[in-house]
């Protein structure tokens, strides 16, 4: 029997992040099993947020006009700019309630072996936007525990050192190789209150 339609599907979502074959055959499944205007709900749903979401002109978070909310909230600490890799490590942070300050999205991190350079993320951004904010007096860097997050993490302490800056580093609690957007609520308190500056 061939099944082209429902595999075509099940390839697209093996695609999603963490869903494998089997996964992806539950999903392609239920989405057989769901009602005609069902179906339509959720294909509208997946293209007006791909037509209507974007990044921030200010901070690269997502938003569905030029400013997030955040950026647009005068009630935020305009002098603490933690800076993050992914808008998804930006929504962790926000639902731990950890920090009032303002953000910085890259989009990214460094990842020379899978060709992801200086120029592929937001880093020349950052360095602008640092050196035309004065109210900024501290650079609280965010990035992930793994060799990326690291090595980025790095990266950006050398190119805002000369600004005159703090630039500190979220610290204990997490876990080495972990992702932010999987770190639990009192863990990303406690690397908030743990953060060290660097020197």
């Amino acid at each position: 029997m061939k099944f082209e339609l429902l595999n075509s599907l099940i390839e697209k979502f093996v695609k999603f992040p963490g869903v494998g074959r089997k996964t992806a055959e539950r999903y392609a499944f239920h989405v057989l099993d769901m009602k005609s205007n069902e179906v339509d709900d959720l294909v509208d749903s997946m293209k007006y947020l791909k037509e209507r979401v974007s990044n921030c002109k200010q901070c690269n978070n997502l938003t569905e006009d030029n400013l997030c909310d955040i950026c647009k909230n005068g009630s935020r600490d305009s002098s603490l700019l933690c800076v993050v890799e992914e808008p998804k490590d930006l929504m962790s942070i926000e639902k731990a309630g950890c920090f009032k300050g303002k953000y910085f999205v890259l989009l990214g991190a460094l990842s020379p072996l899978d060709g992801v350079g200086i120029e592929d993320i937001k880093l020349n951004e950052l360095f602008c936007y640092v050196k035309s904010n004065f109210a900024i007096k501290e650079i609280i860097i965010s990035t992930d525990a793994d060799a990326e997050g690291e090595s980025t993490a790095h990266y950006i302490m050398k190119l805002l050192k000369p600004l005159g800056r703090k630039v500190s580093r979220i610290g204990m609690g997490l876990p080495v190789g972990a992702d932010l957007e999987f770190i639990d609520r009192n863990t990303l308190q406690e690397a908030f209150k743990g953060r060290r500056e660097i020197l």
